[in-house]
């Protein structure tokens, strides 16, 4: 006997090849991360289990590093339970840790940070494995111009220019670090906030890459952040992977 079942609160630790999915939350028409979440959850509990999910990513966007909080009745290792909820999944999910948190733990509120990376594969030739979760750009870009335009985004700030709160009427987020970084045929594009407007990564990516096709100076970011001249067209979502979440 494992003793009577009890409540505990879960925070899974989660990476997702957001393909084919029309994003975390749970859509009235179309495949969910969350829906196939709580759909193998409720083979424990034999009812539903509301999860919270750490970050809201778009349809196409994938995930490293997504978390979602829950209660649910268990008393054995959190290990089996971790590779029992494995089995349940479909192959584009995989939980990678469970750990016991407190009860009034959130996985979207209790967070202080997130942090998002996309990926250009900058080749005159294209990767079919490699564009599959980059942005195939084939002509040159510059990658130092587009770090030095990435840093006056730095900071606290209204961020209006490139996105649109999920909800809510508040723009202002706290940009904690914007790091555009060369590895050989690749661009990384990092990007760390206490929370994110809707695709405003994708759209800070999308004005960085004008500087880097040298259609636009870096030191005109502020005047993109202050609305003077628009922002740059949102890229595409395969290209961005939410890769950590981070508490307290």
């Amino acid at each position: 006997m494992h003793g009577a079942l009890k409540i505990v609160h879960l925070l899974a630790v989660l990476e997702y090849d957001g393909t084919d999915f029309q994003g975390f939350q749970i859509q009235k028409n179309g495949r969910s991360v969350q829906q196939e979440l709580e759909h193998a959850l409720y083979d424990f509990a034999k009812t539903r289990v509301k999860t919270v999910g750490g970050g809201r990513t778009d349809a196409g966007v994938h995930a490293r590093g997504q978390t979602a909080s829950f209660s649910i009745e268990w008393t054995r290792e959190l290990e089996i339970f971790q590779r029992a909820l494995n089995a349940k999944l479909p192959n584009d999910i995989y939980v990678r840790r469970v750990v016991e948190v407190d009860e009034k733990f959130s996985a979207r509120y209790s967070a202080t940070s997130r942090v998002y990376q996309y990926r250009v594969w900058n080749h005159p030739e294209r990767d079919v494995f490699r564009t599959r979760y980059a942005y195939w750009i084939p002509e040159p870009l510059d990658a130092h111009a587009m770090q030095v335009a990435a840093q006056p985004l730095v900071g606290k700030q209204d961020f209006g220019a490139f996105g649109s709160p999920p909800q809510g009427t508040s723009t202002i987020r706290h940009l904690l670090r914007a790091d555009v970084t060369r590895h050989g045929d690749e661009i990384f594009f990092d990007l760390e906030a206490n929370a994110f407007l809707y695709r405003m990564v994708r759209r800070i990516v999308g004005t960085l890459l004008w500087v880097g096709r040298g259609k636009m100076r870096p030191a005109e970011m502020e005047n993109v952040i202050q609305r003077k001249r628009r922002s740059g067209f949102s890229v595409p979502p395969h290209g961005l992977t939410l890769m950590e979440i981070k508490y307290a």
